[in-house]
């Protein structure tokens, strides 16, 4: 009995070892390039395990770079906006104030006496300004008809009474058919219609006459 079982156990033992060495034997001679085939196939499978969620990183980022591209974009285009306008109003303003039409001016402007008519003068219809302006005080002419002025006037009365026209007619003369022109600084008496730029002291100009 004790025989038997001691056959037995010797030949589980004999069979387990050599299955044991078989096994070790077979890890220890596997091929070298089987080892790295196994663990580049290893990588590759996390690689594509890992691949979705990279590419959604790179779709989210691209996403965001559209979308500051777009923010961009549109502030650009709001400041190219913003220029042009400062530019248009900047060309406006160089250009000077419109005229506004239906007004017309003297070429070439007249003087004249209470018998000529008044009016936008030019070669053909000669009539006498009755909208002058000094360039030199930027006072309005003032006029008087059938008046004349008093040889005393100097510049100091017209400086002090201008435009108060009550305290003008102290030095105004009746005379029929003349009319009486002043400003704050020039002055001037007038019988016979005549051209402005025969008079080189008075800057004055046409106001400009409503249609």
């Amino acid at each position: 009995m004790a025989d038997d079982l001691d056959e037995l156990l010797d030949e589980i033992e004999s069979k387990f070892c050599s299955n044991a060495s078989l096994s070790l034997r077979a890890s220890s001679d596997e091929c070298p390039a089987r080892i790295h085939a196994k663990q580049i196939k290893g990588t590759k499978a996390n690689k594509s395990s890992s691949s979705p969620t990279s590419t959604q990183r790179r779709t989210d980022i691209e996403d965001i770079d559209a979308l500051i591209d777009d923010i961009f974009e549109d502030e650009y285009d709001s400041l190219d906006l913003k220029q042009t306008e400062q530019l248009s109003n900047v060309t406006k303003a160089e250009k000077g104030p419109v005229a506004k039409s239906g007004q017309k001016k003297c070429c070439p402007v007249f003087l004249g006496g209470s018998l000529v008519a008044n009016g936008v003068g030019t070669a053909i219809s000669q009539r006498s300004c009755d909208q002058l302006r000094c360039t030199s005080c930027d006072f309005r002419i003032a006029m008087f008809d059938d008046h004349e002025w008093d040889p005393s006037c100097d510049y100091l009365f017209f400086r002090n009474n201008m435009p108060d026209c009550l305290k003008l007619r102290a030095k105004l003369r009746k005379r029929k058919g003349v009319r009486a022109y002043a400003c704050q600084c020039s002055w001037h008496s007038a019988r016979d219609l005549a051209d402005l730029t025969k008079q080189p002291k008075l800057k004055w100009v046409c106001g400009k006459h409503s249609a």
